[in-house]
């Protein structure tokens, strides 16, 4: 049956675990910089509506349907996206790809935290002046508009912990100290999670709860900061006009769709592992409401700071913000040199991105080791014995692709891939994905799925968002990304066409696999064509004899009827269906 309880199969030893593991994979570096990012260009406060609109018709509906897939089929996204539709097994497989893909650059996030973390155990901040070796003739100690000169800030990354080149062509030297606090990274890591989910479930206490202590702190500390105010209304006065541009709606769809993580397979990974009467709802409104409301929380943060560094250099709060990286290890790290006590400030900051980016971290390893186990448990465990190995092996492979990141073209390389695989990758597999569950699954079967489960139907409000509104959403989403896509650029360097093609191959390396999986599944299907392609979008084609519908009772086997797909808002039987689990 969907939830065969193996007796191999781990689950959570509290249900809470799994709840703070969802919400540290969710709430990640991105609620720190880029949706501060998105408002700042998005018009402030004018975001904020689409942004919270998303979330109702996106977000929350999205997360509810990986979850209870995951749940009820106790599977990782290979598997259970296998039986849902086996058309579109390879959406599965494509996210196990780009998760490892993200993990082994993910990381280097990670290792600039601890740089600038054990950078900060000094008396005065290495960002805070220019009588640096590594400063130039054109560093200056103020923000200002020009062109010529960059801040001591932007200088300590770019000349300091970088010391990066000119361009993705000249690759330069590797940084030793960044290597030696990426393997530092990954330790940890391995550490965190290499007892599964017994070990990450114990771990996910601190990492998922202590960045909101040191958020409030930081906050506390920068509202009492002179132009504090001047930030925070830049953040929620909307300037109505910019509703009126589609790319604001885009902008807050696609925050909502990478925030919460749908498609990465990393909350469905989790989700097996949960008890099978797991109540689903609770965990999708807690992780879902929990990661924007953090989001929400961190740009209070994030602005009232830019009110301060505004109020200082007289420059106006939209001139300030910059995109990726650098409004957390330039922007941020800048406005720390003038509070008082400022090592403290600089140290509890970079912990709390230590240990938003561990959450995260961990979720994308755990989609590739549950999947590995899933599929071939009996071969690997014959060869590793243990699942420590497993793990050691994923941590080291992922380690040791991610090393071009921490040589000196390392910034260029990051952008590239981050580029590539966040913004075009995830898109097409989010369509197949919600077309293989809501269209060929079907939305009345996942109804039943949920009232197997906990008793209890979803409202007509998730069958809806199902059926119509999320298709349509992620259509509208994956037309406008193409329409508008721009080649990856890093400041002011634009990256030449053969470089632009490598980034085509790295998203390539996690979308070929829904094309090559659908021919694989319409070869090996006995029958025509016709009866090949009704087969492929048939639920458990490919293993009638472990289908949920085949449910033993009294010593015969009863076939469940499979529920039509059509009129998927009609509403199901009052009680739910009786089985023997």
């Amino acid at each position: 049956m969907a939830a065969k309880e193996e007796a191999g199969r781990p689950t959570w030893s509290r249900q809470i675990e799994f709840t703070l593991a969802g919400i540290g994979c969710a709430v990640g570096l991105g609620n720190i910089w880029r949706f501060p990012y998105l408002c700042y260009r998005s018009g402030g406060g004018a975001f904020l509506l689409p942004y919270l609109l998303m979330l109702v018709v996106l977000g929350i509906p999205l997360l509810h349907m990986e979850l209870t897939l995951g749940q009820y089929l106790r599977r990782g996204p290979v598997l259970a996206l296998a039986k849902a539709c086996p058309l579109f097994k390879g959406v599965g497989m494509a996210t196990v790809a780009i998760s490892f893909i993200m993990c082994t650059y993910y990381n280097i996030i990670i290792t600039w935290a601890l740089y600038y973390m054990f950078s900060s155990f000094r008396s005065e901040l290495l960002w805070q002046n220019c009588n640096n070796t590594w400063n130039t003739v054109n560093c200056t100690d103020q923000v200002t508009n020009s062109s010529s000169s960059s801040t001591a800030s932007q200088q300590f990354f770019n000349y300091k912990v970088l010391e990066r080149t000119s361009g993705v062509e000249e690759t330069g030297t590797l940084r030793w100290e960044l290597f030696l606090l990426l393997l530092l990274a990954w330790i940890l890591v391995y550490l965190c999670i290499f007892k599964g989910v017994k070990s990450t479930g114990k771990v996910v206490y601190f990492t998922a709860l202590f960045p909101y202590v040191i958020l409030l702190a930081l906050l506390i500390n920068n509202v009492q900061l002179p132009g504090a105010l001047d930030g925070i209304k830049f953040f929620i006065i909307p300037e109505w006009d910019k509703l009126l541009n589609v790319q604001v709606w885009i902008n807050a769809a696609a925050q909502i769709f990478n925030s919460i993580g749908i498609g990465f397979g990393s909350l469905m990974a989790m989700a097996s592992y949960n008890n099978y009467n797991n109540n689903v709802l609770k965990d999708t409104l807690a992780i879902a409401i929990t990661n924007s409301l953090t989001s929400i929380f961190a740009g209070f943060v994030i602005f009232s700071a830019f009110g301060y560094m505004s109020h200082l250099q007289n420059v106006p709060v939209s001139e300030i913000a910059v995109d990726g990286p650098g409004l957390v290890l330039v922007v941020y790290p800048q406005a720390f040199v003038t509070m008082p006590v400022a090592p403290l400030w600089a140290f509890l900051f970079f912990f709390m991105l230590l240990c938003l980016g561990l959450d995260s971290q961990f979720a994308m390893v755990e989609v590739m080791v549950t999947s590995l186990l899933d599929s071939y448990s009996k071969p690997i465990l014959k060869h590793l014995k243990r699942k420590e190995f497993l793990v050691l092996l994923v941590c080291g492979a992922a380690f040791l692709l991610g090393i071009p990141n921490v040589m000196q073209v390392g910034i260029y390389v990051f952008q590239l891939m981050d580029h590539y695989t966040a913004i075009v990758s995830i898109m097409f597999l989010a369509f197949f994905e919600v077309v293989g569950v809501c269209w060929c699954y079907g939305v009345k079967r996942l109804s039943s799925n949920l009232v197997e489960m906990t008793g209890k139907r979803p409202s007509i409000f998730f069958r809806i968002c199902w059926w119509v509104i999320c298709p349509a959403l992620i259509t509208v989403i994956l037309v406008f990304s193409v329409i508008q896509f721009k080649p990856a650029r890093y400041e002011d360097y634009v990256y030449p066409p053969w470089a632009q093609g490598v980034g085509w191959l790295i998203a390539l390396a996690s979308i070929i696999w829904i094309p090559l999986a659908a021919v694989h599944t319409l070869w090996v299907l006995p029958g025509s064509f016709t009866e090949k392609f009704k087969k492929s979008i048939t639920p458990f084609s490919l293993d009638e004899d472990d289908s949920p519908y085949y449910q033993q009772k009294g010593g015969i086997m009863e076939t469940i009827p499979n529920i039509a797909v059509i009129s998927p808002i009609a509403p199901l039987p009052d009680k739910p269906i009786q089985t023997n689990l």
